[in-house]
């Protein structure tokens, strides 16, 4: 859900400032920088913020500064920079379908409900708010006030009803998980009219009101069949609404077999401790789901999400010391047996998630010519990827994802080299032929300092190095290499760099959201955001010259609504 922290009052209308092309401005961390432009610094926001405090910003900040982008008069700036309704509406839907996020897609819908031209509107709702998680954080954000009106309004309230009246029975009673505000809260406020004897009994259901059973869908009869004892077949009903429920081994097991594949990564942990590895038919059907390709390209899985299973993975040790019935009811023998059971299930677990993650970033491209990856491992890359957020924070940080990029790409690269950087280069040994998720986590090992994006660039120089791209992997806040060059200390190395190799091209891609760079965009530099495998493939076009004069922004401006 949206951070509630931040929908919670109106925070008024909020002016923009101006950008500039030159190195005239300082990032977050007080380093010289260049400003993007008020689209591009609006996509990166969107494509890496999830409105949580950063290690240089904070929540309040990331949404004063989509607010105040989106919010600004024509009048007030150059044509070109001007944010149209028909921009930030395009930039919802990239947000969403390319770059998987959540709380800014909303947002960006919230925020086109205040404009005249309606059509946008329409037109992206059904596409960006696509669940019932997704339409409560549109509704939370509305009813804050953060966007300048508190009601709903005639046409949203259209939306919503439209996107009840397309769902299924199954698929209204699934997505009705979840609270501040539910399910439930939403159909109050926009009163949908059911068409059916069961959606009727449905809304009753969820509302509290009377309703006839016999009319009922039937997930919801078999769900209220099952917590009363009456039955022992497990619904096929989200996993959220089974766990407050006294399951057996049997249920679990049965619970773990029908999970959304995002639901089974996220719950190994929780299925272990309840037994269900002990069955080997069970183990065989987490591990045949763990790795198909098929479904983790359906999930939309962020890489980082697998290796945050893969670290969070229980130990049979731990296993055992947890269940009173393995220490109080077992000989050592039997104990000694299972623990080799629990062993090899762990390290089948192990192996299906390196495949997942193989199959997560199997479309980096394979680029022509001399690569060089330079992968930030400085101290603000050790904060969190998506933010600090009390009870949400991930255990992933920056340093995590930009090794797991750095190890895919070098993967498909083998001839790439990896240069780690924090106020100076950092040696370090990676094998490209050893798996994306032992490389990355050799990089996230190293415990770096201050942020020098330039010693990179100057270790090439300095070996002479020839090469056709170079691809930085950074939060782009780099502040030890402060100079007296006119351009930032990276830009002033890269025109050495271009000087040996008037082919070569660089790539930024920046893990965070601010609304600065250390290069200016132009025809060889290319500014991206994001951590979705959406970034590769507009890296790919760049390298071989195919993405349009606005590179990244053109991606976003060819989405047809």
């Amino acid at each position: 859900m949206a951070n509630k922290r931040l929908f919670q009052s109106l925070i008024g209308s909020l002016l923009p400032s101006n950008s500039s092309s030159k190195a005239s401005v300082h990032n977050e961390a007080g380093g010289k920088a260049y400003s993007l432009s008020r689209k591009h610094a609006l996509a990166q926001y969107v494509a890496t913020g999830c409105l949580n405090g950063t290690f240089y910003a904070s929540a309040e900040n990331q949404l004063e500064q989509i607010l105040s982008l989106c919010n600004a008069q024509e009048g007030l700036w150059q044509h070109h920079d001007f944010i149209s309704t028909e921009f930030i509406a395009q930039t919802a839907v990239y947000a969403r379908e390319k770059a998987f996020m959540k709380d800014t897609s909303a947002l960006l819908v919230a925020l086109l409900t205040t404009r005249e031209e309606t059509e946008y509107l329409k037109a992206v709702f059904p596409r960006v708010i696509d669940n019932g998680k997704m339409l409560r954080s549109f509704v939370q954000i509305m009813r804050s006030g953060v966007v300048g009106r508190k009601s709903l309004g005639t046409l949203p309230k259209k939306l919503i009803l439209d996107w009840f009246d397309s769902r299924t029975d199954e698929q209204v009673f699934s997505n009705s998980i979840g609270n501040d505000p539910s399910i439930a809260d939403v159909i109050k406020m926009v009163h949908p009219t059911p068409k059916t004897a069961s959606r009727r009994a449905l809304y009753g259901y969820l509302l509290g009101k009377e309703y006839d059973v016999e009319d009922l869908p039937t997930i919801v009869r078999d769900y209220e069949a099952f917590k009363r004892g009456e039955t022992e077949a497990v619904p096929s009903v989200p996993f959220q609404m089974l766990t407050s429920l006294p399951l057996s081994k049997r249920d679990w097991t049965a619970i773990a077999a029908n999970a959304s594949w995002q639901t089974l990564r996220m719950n190994i942990n929780t299925f272990a401790r309840h037994g269900v590895l002990e069955d080997a038919k069970a183990v065989s059907i987490i591990i045949t789901r763990l790795q198909d390709a098929g479904e983790i390209s359906r999930a939309k899985v962020f890489p980082y999400q697998l290796l945050t299973a893969y670290r969070n993975l229980t130990t049979a040790d731990a296993l055992i010391e947890s269940s009173a019935a393995f220490t109080n009811d077992m000989t050592k023998q039997h104990i000694s047996a299972k623990r080799s059971q629990l062993v090899d299930a762990l390290h089948g677990i192990e192996v299906a998630l390196e495949s997942a993650l193989e199959a997560a970033t199997a479309n980096i491209p394979a680029l022509d010519g001399k690569m060089f990856i330079c992968v930030d491992v400085s101290g603000s890359m050790q904060s969190p990827i998506t933010g600090e957020r009390k009870g949400a924070t991930t255990k992933v940080r920056c340093i995590d994802v930009a090794g797991l990029i750095a190890s895919a790409v070098l993967r498909k690269n083998p001839s790439a080299e990896v240069i780690p950087f924090e106020q100076h280069v950092v040696k370090t040994r990676l094998i490209a032929h050893d798996s994306v998720m032992t490389n990355a986590q050799r990089l996230a090992a190293i415990n770096g300092g201050g942020t020098n994006c330039s010693a990179a660039l100057r270790h090439l120089n300095e070996h002479h190095a020839t090469g056709t791209l170079v691809l930085f992997v950074s939060d782009n806040e780099s502040w030890m290499d402060k100079q007296s060059y006119r351009s930032t200390a990276l830009m002033h190395e890269w025109s050495i760099f271009k000087t040996r190799n008037p082919q070569a091209r660089l790539v930024c891609l920046d893990l965070q959201p601010y609304a600065t760079t250390q290069a200016a965009e132009r025809d060889d530099v290319l500014n991206i955001g994001g951590f979705s495998d959406e970034v590769f493939s507009v890296i790919s076009e760049f390298a071989h010259g195919t993405l349009s004069e606005e590179h990244w922004l053109g991606v976003i401006e060819r989405i047809e609504l």
